[in-house]
């Protein structure tokens, strides 16, 4: 006996559960499934960076605006699935000045707060930072615990009615007549799923899924390292003022760091080598800017798979401007009733979800618009309750196992 719903979203990371919350808000069935446990893809294997849209202002003023309209929005909905630390953005002595002085300036024109220090001033505010610091200027980026976002987002949807599944993957995609007809879901689920609409949230992942449906949806999974080392010592984000490359962010938690990152394409986001030398580099890199993280001692190490699509990455040249995401409507590769969104940052997830709902409540011919925006996120006001719900969804990623289980004392 198979199931029902109006919209199966496939991929529980924080678009997808995303998109499942702002269906479910709107009176739409919804059922959301993915293959282990919720954000235990790509949104719990992040560096955590709540953009402010400074690291793209210059290259893509699109792709930064929308980064600041989410940060300001997630401010106010996530409660404990942030952390106000303010950022940086760091020249020393080996970087263009130039490229400072652009960054500042597109910023200012796009409306991001910034505030210009000279080096004493940036050493005043952040201790040991390196004696090599010309300026700085200060940033609204702040810290996201992605474990508690994926897990409050589909929190909400299964309280206003959406059915979610973990460890559920889909093991085939029936088609007849240019319609999905049938999904077949393994695991936990080890049944058929029928939908009226099926979105693919699944990242890196979203060829291997459209390929079940025979549509080519051609990906470029690509990873990098993040360490988290001991350093109790940091408030503000700290963002290597140059053109993006390895090891130029270094996001705070309570009593360590995170070190990232590196990017290198991969063949498949399931099977692929890891390098010690990007480790290294990494660590060289922001031991530049933070010369005590450089030795610090090592908590864990983990890599993540970062949800490129093909095309776009072709067509920009690779590495050093902002990615943004895409919304695929497979009617026009001939199934009617799917799409995929790929690519985005975890800082605009909530947007991607919302215009991946618009298309799907347009398709149904439902007449409802977003509400999340404006809709606080459930539990984010009490730690330990936020914290439960991450552990029901088995949604523990590596990103802010630190955090995450404090306050119940399961950590």
């Amino acid at each position: 006996m198979s199931q029902e719903t109006d919209v199966l979203v496939v991929g529980g990371g924080a678009t997808g559960a995303g998109i499942a919350r702002d269906l479910a808000l709107r009176g739409v069935d919804v059922t959301l499934v993915d293959r282990g446990g919720i954000g235990s893809g790509t949104s719990g294997r992040s560096h955590g960076l709540l953009h402010s849209g400074a690291r793209y202002a210059e290259a893509d003023r699109v792709g930064a605006e929308e980064c600041l309209e989410e940060n300001e929005i997630l401010r106010d909905i996530a409660g404990a699935c942030i952390r106000d630390t303010g950022g940086l953005f760091v020249q020393l002595e080996a970087d263009d000045p130039d490229y400072f002085d652009e960054k500042r300036a597109a910023c200012e024109d796009i409306g991001i707060p910034v505030e210009e220090l000279d080096g004493d001033e940036a050493r005043e505010r952040v201790p040991n930072l390196a004696e090599e610091t010309v300026r700085a200027m200060t940033v609204p980026d702040a810290v996201i615990y992605p474990s508690r976002l994926c897990a409050a987002n589909a929190a909400d949807a299964r309280n206003h009615g959406a059915t979610v599944h973990t460890h559920a993957p889909v093991e085939g995609i029936d088609v007849d007549d240019d319609t999905v007809t049938g999904v077949e879901v393994g695991g936990d689920v080890s049944d058929t799923i029928e939908a009226d609409y099926v979105v693919s949230a699944t990242g890196a992942w979203a060829g291997k899924l459209a390929e079940m449906a025979g549509i080519d949806v051609e990906m470029q999974p690509n990873r990098g390292v993040m360490i988290s080392v001991e350093y109790d010592d940091l408030e503000p984000v700290l963002n290597r003022c140059r053109d993006p490359d390895d090891g130029d962010i270094v996001v705070p938690h309570e009593g360590e760091v995170v070190l990232g990152t590196t990017s290198v394409d991969v063949d498949d986001p399931d099977e692929y080598e890891t390098d010690q030398a990007e480790k290294e580099r990494t660590r060289a890199e922001c031991g530049d800017m933070l010369p005590p993280v450089e030795d610090a001692p090592e908590i864990r190490t983990w890599w993540g798979i970062r949800p490129l699509f093909a095309p776009d990455e072709q067509a920009r040249g690779g590495r050093g401007i902002s990615r943004g995401f895409f919304l695929l409507d497979h009617a026009d590769d001939g199934v009617e009733n799917m799409a995929s969104i790929v690519g985005g940052k975890l800082t605009t997830y909530r947007q991607m979800a919302e215009a991946a709902a618009d298309l799907a409540c347009d398709k149904l011919g439902v007449d409802a618009e977003s509400t999340t925006a404006d809709e606080r996120l459930p539990h984010v006001e009490d730690p330990a309750e936020l914290d439960a719900v991450v552990a029901e969804f088995d949604g523990q990623g590596p990103t802010d196992e630190d955090v995450v289980g404090e306050a119940t004392g399961t950590e």
